[in-house]
């Protein structure tokens, strides 16, 4: 176990990596920590609650076949599938891992160029009759289509601009039975899909890019134009691009990362699997 120079105290490594983004200060920053061994539910969310990015990854060493216990915390709840914090788990491994997760095996490959493809399960999500006076009140604008996926609801608007122009009454949506919402419409210029994603629910108002809605909308957008490779820009204020490629009942999403900040969590409460947490 790593030991604090300074305090001689048990530490677990932490990192932020802006995850879908080249560079820093891009696409969306996640936690990664590096667990020495189980941790509690209780302190993994009193972590990511310090954290406050949208999404604290917490990695549990491998089994004897490789394969990492992997669990998510957004700064309010845990959640059962999340595409960034994944791709930033995998970028701290060096690109290429195995994680058993709630929603299953998830597989992380880096690839020649540095990509890293993950391998998630795909989410064709149910059209919903009504669109246009039910869901109004979300987007402020008219509504195309609608659909319900496993973990959000995916409303599809006219233009890529009524996307990035899209305002949402955050207190209404966090009341409806759905972990978020995902405004999305056909694009162009370099990119074939845009989306916005939100998730008051959960206590992420925007997300900036959202790894896990990009299964539902790749089955979503793949059908609807009639292919399986798309490129997806999410519009949040921070930005990012997904690669995406449908492979039958799952889906590979593609990103890149960016290392920002590298430190220990010391051990100083109860319920980490040194002890408690504190930064150092």
């Amino acid at each position: 176990m790593l030991r604090s120079a300074e305090y001689g105290e048990p530490v677990t490594r932490i990192f932020v990596v802006d995850a879908f983004s080249e560079v820093p200060f891009g696409g969306n920053p996640a936690g990664v920590v590096l667990l020495e061994g189980p941790a509690s539910a209780d302190w993994m969310q009193d972590v990511a609650a310090e954290m406050r990015h949208s999404e604290t990854a917490f990695v549990e060493p491998p089994a004897s076949d490789g394969v990492r216990p992997l669990r998510w915390f957004t700064p309010a709840a845990e959640v059962e599938l999340c595409g960034h914090a994944t791709l930033a788990s995998a970028h701290v491994l060096d690109g290429s891992a195995k994680f058993e997760t709630s929603s299953g095996l998830l597989e992380c490959v880096r690839a020649p160029d540095g990509v890293i493809w993950m391998d998630f399960p795909a989410d064709p999500p149910e059209p919903i009759a009504g669109t246009d006076e039910g869901f109004a009140f979300v987007t402020g604008c008219d509504v195309v289509a609608a659909a319900r996926g496993k973990f959000d609801l995916l409303l599809e608007v006219g233009s890529a601009s009524e996307v990035r122009n899209v305002t949402v009454a955050y207190e209404a949506l966090a009341r409806e039975p759905y972990r978020g919402v995902i405004v999305t419409a056909a694009a162009g210029q370099g990119t074939d899909i845009v989306s916005r994603c939100f998730y008051p629910r959960v206590g992420v108002p925007e997300d900036p890019v959202t790894g896990s809605a990009h299964c539902t909308l790749a089955s979503w957008w793949s059908n609807k134009l009639g292919r399986n490779r798309l490129t997806a820009e999410q519009a949040s204020p921070r930005g990012g691009v997904v690669m995406i490629e449908m492979r039958g009942e799952r889906v590979r999403l593609g990103g890149r990362c960016s290392t920002v900040l590298e430190g220990d969590l010391v051990s100083v409460g109860s319920g980490s699997p040194a002890g408690s947490s504190g930064l150092r």
